[in-house]
């Protein structure tokens, strides 16, 4: 729809820059060139695929500058669109290659081998043009006449008439050649805006000031632009003017764009991003920014634009900082991913704390390979990596011979696999606890008769009140409930519990399959008196009221590693014949499942709320025989200081606004 005269006064300016720019009458498209060349437009569009870069076969035209400049083109003396003019220069590069008999004997070239380069030369010119919500693709075939063709010269330029674009927007214009010999050019543009929309602060807040007359109905949009892919939507209302929409300033990132239009048919679009500059913007960028892990060797970071960052890992010992530089990554417990950008570090988050419980107190093993097959080893510590073997006096250094005997027995497992070299983990428990025997039994020989009767039995104790075994068993709903699932069981290991999770065993749970895996696991947990921990979710009671509607459950509504849903046929019967009492208990968590949820069968056995029951809950884990005493609620504080800040990750997740703040996108509204 084109554009009332007022307005583009409005946007441009009054005499003489609005009747400075040129009119151009008529829809149609046009190209012309410099003289000396030809030039010719494509009837229709074509699809925007640069494709790969391909060695020149010899001298060719290359894009090397793009120039733009505003016209006007009218469709009546007083209706005009925004027109974006794009003028590309153009170059010949490259050269021809010497012939193999001239270069080998010296003689002259055969002549019809000199013919090509007296030939001219040709070239299919893209423009590739966006601007929210719009892109095209136009193609320009320009062929230089032979006198023109001077190797690394200007030979003048092309002429597109022209791109459309609404007032406000930013307009981004890339050009290549097909087929694609160099890097693609490109150039971005923001078209002036129109002064009815106007953007101001107010404290912490951010006021979106639309001075529209009265009774006139406009659409409001609130985006973040992406450099690659479509825009995400975020927030979107039908409004009547005027209007001030009130921004939280945690809403602000830098590719957050405002997108205004009049309520009629086709109607122009104004797009604004004013928010790219802003340093409140770009910390809550990084704030929102999260890493996600992929697989062992991937990850992925996550954030609401797009990042100009450098990711690198980094290994830190229990405890220990800072952050040491790793060659080759290593992607496991005590490692960090470290993420900078303008050479400041911004985020550091170590992915894999929650999946694989308790850190372990074992000696990483890096090793490189060079050339000819050769490798070294060496034994990551706080001081360095430790050469093995070495006559050091570091532990690693101390245990070198049997880390390397554990390494080719295979007791060692491998993290990390590449062409530069690979990463093992070694554990140390059993020269820990060889070391400590040695200790203890030197004491013994000085100790009394009743003090040795009084350790074995304090011992006995402790080792009692720590023996009792728990399976979590839970249904995989999500990545995020995963997590949860994981702070939760590390939170447990804290108590004088043994807990065992799929989450820990997934190499044995792939090589045993989850059927085998959970049977083993429930027979070995029940035999020892243990007890087995029911975690319901909405995934897990669909998939229970499944199980008792139709006996089976649907093929591949779970992932390959869910043993919940493996551990149904087995865990039915015992509560069908009513084994379940004294050997389960069900668990779910505060504001994601009421415990009413749960189908009636499984309530015969206690189901707890957390972390409002911990209390209850952490009681029901304990040896029957077990007295009930006045540490059980400090232990549950602690396992609730443990695990709020999972709970709060999962159901706020960071970046995300406080619902019913304000009219703008923090307020989840559904239009």
């Amino acid at each position: 729809m084109p554009v009332p005269w007022f307005l583009l006064s409005l946007a441009l300016g009054r005499s003489p820059v609005v009747l400075s720019l040129e009119r151009l009458v008529g829809p149609q498209d046009a190209t012309h060139c410099s003289p000396g060349l030809s030039c010719h437009l494509w009837d229709s569009d074509i699809l925007c695929l640069p494709g790969d870069i391909m060695p020149a076969p010899g001298p060719v035209l290359a894009p090397t500058h793009l120039q733009t400049e505003l016209v006007l083109r009218c469709h009546k003396e007083t209706d005009c669109d925004l027109c974006v003019r794009v003028a590309v220069h153009l170059a010949v590069h490259g050269h021809w290659e010497e012939p193999e008999d001239e270069e080998k004997f010296g003689g002259a070239a055969d002549p019809g081998v000199e013919e090509p380069r007296n030939a001219s030369l040709q070239a299919q010119v893209v423009l590739s043009f966006q601007a929210y919500p719009t892109a095209r693709c136009v193609l320009l075939e320009v062929q230089v006449p032979a006198a023109l063709v001077q190797f690394g010269q200007s030979v003048g330029s092309v002429v597109y008439d022209c791109f459309e674009a609404a007032l406000g927007s930013e307009v981004r214009i890339w050009s290549y050649t097909q087929p694609r010999y160099e890097k693609e050019l490109n150039l971005t543009q923001q078209l002036p805006a129109l002064p009815w929309l106007n953007v101001s602060a107010d404290g912490d807040n951010v006021h979106l000031v639309l001075n529209v007359s009265e009774e006139q109905h406009f659409g409001l949009s609130l985006y973040w632009n992406q450099v690659q892919g479509p825009p995400k939507p975020r927030w979107h209302k039908n409004l009547t003017g005027p209007q001030i929409i009130t921004l939280n300033h945690t809403d602000l990132v830098p590719c957050l764009c405002i997108q205004v239009w009049p309520l009629e048919p086709d109607s122009v679009r104004t797009n604004i991003c004013p928010f790219r500059e802003d340093p409140r913007a770009h910390r809550n960028l990084w704030r929102a920014a999260r890493l996600r892990l992929l697989t062992l060797q991937s990850w992925l970071l996550d954030a609401p634009c797009s990042l100009p960052a450098e990711a690198a890992l980094c290994w830190r010992a229990p405890g220990g900082d800072p952050c040491q530089p790793l060659v080759p990554p290593l992607s496991w417990e005590n490692v960090t991913v470290d993420v900078n950008s303008w050479e400041k570090l911004q985020l550091q988050e170590c992915l894999w704390a929650d999946s694989l419980g308790p850190l372990k107190d074992d000696v990483l093993l890096l090793e490189t390979r060079g050339p000819q097959d050769n490798r070294s080893l060496c034994a990551l510590e706080p001081s360095g990596c430790t050469s093995l073997p070495s006559k050091a006096s570091t532990r690693a250094a101390r245990l070198g011979e049997y880390l390397l005997q554990d390494l080719q027995s295979g007791q060692c497992l491998q993290l990390w696999d590449d062409d530069l070299g690979a990463l093992w983990a070694c554990p140390m428990d059993k020269y820990i606890h060889k070391r400590w025997a040695l200790v203890w039994l030197a004491c013994l020989l000085f100790a009394a008769a009743l003090s040795l009767i009084l350790l074995l039995k304090k011992d006995h104790a402790k080792a009692a009140a720590r023996s009792r075994a728990a399976l979590l068993l839970y249904s995989a709903d999500d990545s995020g409930f995963e997590r949860l699932v994981g702070a939760l069981a590390s939170a447990l290991c804290q108590l004088p519990l043994r807990v065992a999770v799929d989450l820990w065993s997934r190499r044995e749970l792939s090589a045993q399959g989850p059927v085998a895996w959970f049977h083993a696991q429930r027979r070995q947990t029940l035999q020892e008196g243990g007890v087995v921990v029911l975690l319901f979710s909405p995934g897990a009671v669909a998939l229970c009221s499944e199980w008792l509607q139709d006996g089976v459950s649907a093929p591949g509504a779970h992932g390959p590693h869910d043993a919940f849903r493996a551990s149904l046929s087995c865990v039915l019967p015992d509560f069908l014949q009513g084994r379940a009492p004294g050997s389960y208990v069900g668990a779910c968590f505060d504001r994601l499942l009421h415990p009413d949820a749960v189908p009636a069968l499984f309530r015969t056995v206690p189901v707890f709320t957390l972390p409002s029951q911990l209390p209850d809950f952490l009681g029901a884990l304990q040896q029957p025989r077990a007295a009930r005493s006045g540490r059980l609620q400090e232990r549950a504080e602690q396992v609730s200081r443990a695990l709020q800040p999972a709970l709060d990750s999962y159901f706020h997740p960071p970046g995300t606004p406080a619902p019913g703040r304000g009219v703008g996108p923090g307020a989840r509204d559904g239009t």
